[in-house]
């Protein structure tokens, strides 16, 4: 009877947020005191665990999610992000500049937030593709994918970061891996999956060419621009790689210990971009940080759901649902890394929202992770990758695209919904094949 409880909870929560259009967070909350009450829980324990859960889970993520958007705005507001996608796209050449195009999407996805990334990189890829005459599609997919990539792998993008606190997976071997595993996943269903779009010639509507692009002249400099896009993957990377050598302790290793660590690196990224994206190109600091601000503010609604499914797992474990649903998925004949990512996948699918997908199914897996040995930063990466499954209808980025792009519904799931499917397949391999290797 357990066991019914957690799948009549998934299955509440797809229909409140899927028909009702219930908030997430309040979707999340709703049903987890749901599930407490057919647990049996006391009022008051209950009550305490929507505390505990919320309080664990955003405790440890505030800094990080909040100085990553941070980031991401500065790197957009500057044009940084446009500079970095000039520059690789002409050092490619038009002969190979679907590798620029993933390429810059990658280094300009990994502080950028989705959303934000993908209204920015639009322009650029229209302007990209008008200059070069190239179908619009075969320019525009291979950034798109490593966009999405970025926000389905990559700390410190909300889920996998959510994730990785969850399963007390180490940020800095999350990113690593994830690289890893992200670039032939973008490699399949970028450039080699664009090159099969050149039939596809829509129209876009004229005004996204009208969004705001800042003029060569006033753009930053290649160096500051990458420097500052990628200082929380060098500062992260630096610490999980002395680590894996075993470098002897000592105050330089004590110092990359610092910095490398997640919330210092956040914040060393943060005020490095302030200075020299911000007040050292002419901005007064009440301006930069009316900017901060604002970026702080858009992942409110973010940081909502990641509380609700905190309160989700709490509930599943004050309930006792975690011990019985351990003990079930332990009997199922599919490997943990596999059925991580089938979940994640499957209500990906339902819901629409890559973030839900990914943090409810860590509530799910949780427990046999606890019974069988896996390294947690390639479950982090599974379950990313089954969150990217199959967008359609119920994902809003599935209508960004066909808007933007001006394409038909069929178009839309032939172009768009298959990209997102290889991305997910993909990443699901490459994390099966990084397994035999670790």
């Amino acid at each position: 009877m357990t066991l019914l409880i957690p799948l009549a909870g998934i299955i509440a929560l797809i229909l409140l947020i899927l028909y009702l259009k219930l908030d997430p967070f309040i979707s999340f909350i709703v049903v987890s005191i749901g599930m407490g009450l057919a647990c049996g829980m006391p009022v008051g324990r209950l009550s305490a665990a929507l505390e505990t859960g919320i309080g664990n889970i955003l405790g440890s993520l505030v800094i990080i999610l909040g100085f990553g958007a941070m980031l991401g705005r500065l790197v957009a507001d500057s044009g940084a992000a446009q500079r970095i996608t000039l520059s690789l796209t002409r050092a490619f050449g038009v002969r190979h500049l679907q590798w620029g195009m993933a390429l810059a999407g990658l280094i300009v996805g990994i502080p950028i937030f989705y959303t934000a990334g993908f209204v920015i990189v639009v322009p650029l890829i229209f302007a990209i593709a008008n200059t070069t005459r190239l179908p619009l599609l075969y320019v525009g997919i291979p950034m798109l994918s490593a966009l999405s990539v970025a926000h389905g792998y990559l700390p410190p993008h909300p889920s996998p970061t959510a994730i990785s606190a969850q399963l007390h997976a180490d940020l800095g071997k999350t990113l690593l891996y994830g690289l890893i595993v992200a670039v032939p996943a973008i490699i399949l269903a970028g450039p080699l999956f664009g090159r099969t779009l050149k039939r596809f010639r829509p129209e876009p509507n004229n005004e996204i060419l009208r969004l705001k692009q800042l003029p060569e002249s006033e753009l930053p400099g290649l160096g500051i621009s990458l420097l500052s896009a990628l200082l929380p993957v060098i500062l992260l990377s630096l610490s999980t790689l002395f680590n894996v050598f075993q470098v002897k302790d000592g105050p330089f290793k004590r110092f990359i210990d610092f910095v490398g660590n997640a919330n210092m690196a956040m914040l060393i990224s943060v005020l490095f971009a302030t200075w020299f994206l911000g007040i050292r190109r002419g901005n007064s600091m009440k301006t930069v940080m009316k900017a901060l601000e604002d970026a702080f503010k858009n992942i409110a609604p973010l940081m909502l759901i990641i509380a609700g499914s905190g309160v989700f797992m709490e509930v599943m474990k004050e309930g006792g649902i975690n011990t019985d649903l351990g003990e079930a998925l332990r009997h199922l004949a599919v490997p943990p890394l596999i059925l991580g990512w089938l979940i994640a996948a499957i209500i990906r699918v339902c819901i629409g929202s890559a973030t839900v997908a990914g943090l409810t199914t860590v509530g799910m897996i949780l427990p046999l992770l606890q019974q069988q040995p896996v390294h947690p930063e390639l479950m982090v990466l599974s379950i990313g990758a089954g969150s990217l499954m199959f967008s359609h209808v119920n994902d809003g980025g599935f209508w960004m695209f066909k808007e933007y792009f001006n394409l038909s519904m069929k178009d839309t799931f032939r172009t768009w919904s298959v990209m997102e499917t290889i991305v997910s397949v993909a990443g699901l391999c490459g994390v099966l094949i990084l397994q035999t290797l670790l």
